[in-house]
């Protein structure tokens, strides 16, 4: 199986949920970026307005000045590729050019008109995420019929348009968005069910670090705390197919993947030399 790669979380917002606002400020989302990439993170990603439940929207400028100077700041001080968090096309074009290589939107290219054109003309990689409703209201009783089957559908539809765009198909990356718009019951079955988005023929993200559903199944308490349970995520997405993951504690994904990765390259030789 081949080596995932670690997307690390890079908040510039004071609102998020798992940080509390601590890299809100430029210097010190820097300072945290290239920890990250320090302990690990193949990627970095920057995102200047919050998408927990209950979150209200930034305004184009607002979301400009909180990612701008941390973009311009990591790129070239670090190998770790960076990608923008964002759902706007103005915030995409000018992470872009101020050195990002992907861009990383919760809502698949449908929260502007002109995103589709803007993903075209940028050619850079682009993560399609689901998600049902927005961050204020998504998780006022979410409801689906069959969640794996909608979601895939979902996502097999934004790629379609995407490639009717003018997008690549081998720049796409799609993301089942575990805990937009889902209920426990729903975020367990996507991930039981990850090896279903394999089917898409793109790398498959999975983020689920420090999301609720995690204290949802064990208690209640700060998401810094939930470290345990991001990483049994972790470790049943890696086993269901997918090969990015996104989490805000780096080092200690990567050292629970780097096992994983050992104990599958041993059992794959024990098994090659009977």
């Amino acid at each position: 199986m081949k080596s995932p790669l670690i997307m690390g979380v890079v908040n510039v917002t004071p609102d998020s949920f798992s940080d509390g606002g601590a890299y809100a400020d430029a210097e010190a989302a820097i300072a945290q970026g290239l920890k990250l990439a320090e302990d690990g993170a193949d990627i970095l990603d920057i995102g200047g307005e919050s998408t927990r439940p209950g979150a209200e929207p930034v305004s184009l400028e607002e979301e400009l000045n909180r990612v701008s100077p941390v973009i311009e700041g990591l790129a070239g001080e670090t190998t770790a590729k960076l990608s923008i968090d964002t759902r706007k096309p103005e915030v995409a074009r000018a992470a872009v050019a101020a050195g990002a290589s992907i861009w990383n939107d919760v809502s698949a290219l449908a929260y502007a008109p002109e995103s589709l054109e803007t993903a075209a003309a940028l050619q850079c990689d682009i993560v399609l995420m689901h998600a049902r409703g927005d961050p204020k209201t998504m998780q006022d009783d979410p409801r689906y019929g069959d969640v794996v089957e909608e979601v895939y559908a979902f996502l097999a539809g934004r790629m379609e348009a995407c490639v009717k765009a003018g997008v690549s198909e081998a720049r796409l990356i799609v993301d089942p968005g575990i805990g937009f718009g889902k209920a426990l019951g729903h975020n367990l079955a996507l991930i039981a069910n990850l090896d279903r988005f394999c089917a898409l023929g793109v790398p498959v993200l999975f983020g689920a670090s420090r999301k609720r559903f995690i204290a949802a199944l064990d208690r209640a308490g700060p998401a810094a705390e939930r470290l345990g349970g991001s990483i049994a995520a972790v470790l049943a997405g890696r086993a269901r197919g997918a090969s990015i993951f996104r989490v805000h504690d780096v080092a200690a994904t990567r050292q629970a993947l780097k096992i994983a990765h050992a104990i599958e390259g041993a059992i794959e030789n024990a098994n090659f030399s009977r």
